[in-house]
C-alpha cells in the first residue's frame, strides 16, 4: 500500500488525514453546536477547552494536508459522463472546503483571543492570542465562527451527497478510491 498518491489512486496518507478530518469535523461540529446552547460556567470550562483543542488540530491537520498535496498531488478527479458545471461545481466546492476548514478554527480563534481567556491546547501548549482582548473582536470572532461553521457544515452535506451520486449515479470508483485506494 503506498503512502504518495497515483495518478488514479489515493495513497494511505491522504486517506488517513481525510478520515482523520471528517471524524474531527463532524465531532467538533457537533460538540460546538452543543456548546453554542449552554450557558459557560466554570464547570463547563473545560468543553470549551476541549473544543478549542480540537480545532486546532484540524488547523494543524489541513495545514499538513495542504502540504502534503503540493509534495503528492491527489489523482485527477474521475469525471467521465459527468456533466461539466457539476465536475466545476466539485472542484469549487473542494476548494471552499479547504478555505472554511482554515478560517473556521482561526475564526475561533480570534474570538477566543477577544474574550482574553488563553488558547490552551490539551491542557499543555498556550498559544498567542491572534486578536485583542476587546469586545469588539469577541463578537466578530465569534459571529464569522458561527457564519462560517454553517456554511461548513453545509457544504460537508454537499460533500456527502456528491459521494453518493457517484456510488448511485455514477456507478464510478470516486468513492471507492478514498475509501480503499483504488
Amino acid at each position: 500500500m503506498a503512502a504518495r498518491n497515483g495518478p488514479d489512486s489515493f495513497g494511505w496518507v491522504s486517506r488517513g488525514i481525510h478520515w482523520l478530518m471528517a471524524l474531527g469535523l463532524i465531532g467538533a461540529l457537533a460538540f460546538g453546536s452543543y456548546l453554542a446552547r449552554i450557558e459557560p460556567s466554570f464547570d463547563t470550562l473545560w468543553m470549551y477547552g476541549a473544543h478549542k483543542s480540537v480545532g486546532i488540530t484540524l488547523l494543524v491537520l489541513v495545514l499538513i494536508r495542504l502540504a502534503w498535496h503540493r509534495f503528492s498531488p491527489p489523482p485527477v478527479a474521475i469525471s467521465a459522463g459527468i456533466p461539466g458545471w457539476q465536475v466545476r461545481a466539485a472542484a469549487w466546492s473542494h476548494r471552499l472546503l479547504y478555505l472554511l476548514m482554515v478560517l473556521v478554527p482561526l475564526s475561533g480563534w480570534v474570538g477566543s483571543s477577544g474574550t482574553g481567556i488563553p488558547t490552551v491546547i490539551f491542557g499543555q501548549i498556550t498559544l498567542p492570542a491572534i486578536a485583542p482582548a476587546t469586545e469588539f473582536w469577541d463578537t466578530a470572532g465569534f459571529t464569522a465562527h458561527s457564519v462560517l461553521t454553517k456554511a461548513l457544515f453545509a457544504l460537508i452535506l454537499l460533500h456527502l451527497a456528491g459521494a453518493l451520486s457517484h456510488v448511485v449515479l455514477h456507478r464510478d470508483a470516486t468513492l471507492r478510491r478514498i475509501v480503499r485506494g483504488r
